[in-house]
């Protein structure tokens, strides 16, 4: 028997999230709840959720605190709820590892849409295809297990990063706009600042030990976009 997801919310307004429980549970969602970041690290240690919706401004330990405490173990997608909509603030909770934002007052049906993009992103690590693996300058994409790996390790991306990566790494030397990245990363159309492809950039770039000053994967385009390396592919 497969189990359908289960989803985390953590908001600490108990209306917000009886709304949230209840849009989420008539699509056949596993739900639990946490009304503080406190408990919500206990809960998702102890629950495994397969994504988390994490209310920014929570009592105890605050909702950047949370992700970032869940980002040291797990690549499982995240995403802000939050009356919180300044730059930086949204800059500050990518960078800390979260895949998406939703903005108070919220629509539940935009919610739940967001939710399900994130869970089919996170889909992808498995199965599927059976094609050959690729490789550019050491760094790998094995079609069959949706897996990218470096110098024959492998790396650990959220699905907002696989996903970016797998669209660059798939055309080579082909200049990507931040419109063309935004539209693939949340194709529901909704307004998304143009830092949030410089900030899932910036993270993928640690991941893969690429200087921007000198990059050997993931080229800037400036005033466009990024491209990825045409060079050494095998």
């Amino acid at each position: 028997m497969v189990l359908t997801p289960s989803i985390l919310i953590v908001e600490d307004d108990p209306k917000t999230s009886e709304l949230i429980d209840r849009f989420l549970s008539k699509e056949g969602f596993r739900t639990s709840r946490a009304a503080d970041g406190r408990t919500a690290i206990d809960t998702f240690a102890a629950v495994g959720p397969d994504l988390v919706i994490l209310d920014v401004m929570l009592p105890k330990v605050d909702g950047f605190e949370v992700c970032a405490v869940i980002r040291r173990t797990s690549k499982v997608p995240i995403l802000f709820l939050t009356a919180r909509t300044e730059e930086a603030d949204l800059v500050l909770g990518l960078g800390l590892g979260a895949d998406d934002y939703v903005a108070k007052p919220f629509s539940p049906r935009e919610l739940v849409a967001r939710a399900k993009a994130l869970l089919r992103r996170a889909g992808m690590a498995s199965g599927g295809e059976t094609e050959s693996t690729k490789a550019i300058s050491g760094l790998t994409f094995d079609r069959a297990k949706r897996r990218f790996s470096l110098h024959g390790r492998a790396l650990e991306l959220t699905a907002i990063e696989f996903t970016l990566l797998q669209s660059l790494f798939s055309s080579p030397g082909k200049v990507f706009l931040r419109s063309e990245l935004l539209n693939q990363l949340y194709p529901s159309g909704d307004p998304v600042i143009d830092r949030v492809v410089d900030v899932h950039i910036g993270k993928l770039r640690q991941k893969l030990g690429d200087d921007p000053a000198q990059p050997v994967y993931i080229h800037t385009v400036r005033g466009l976009g990024y491209r990825f390396s045409d060079l050494d592919a095998l």
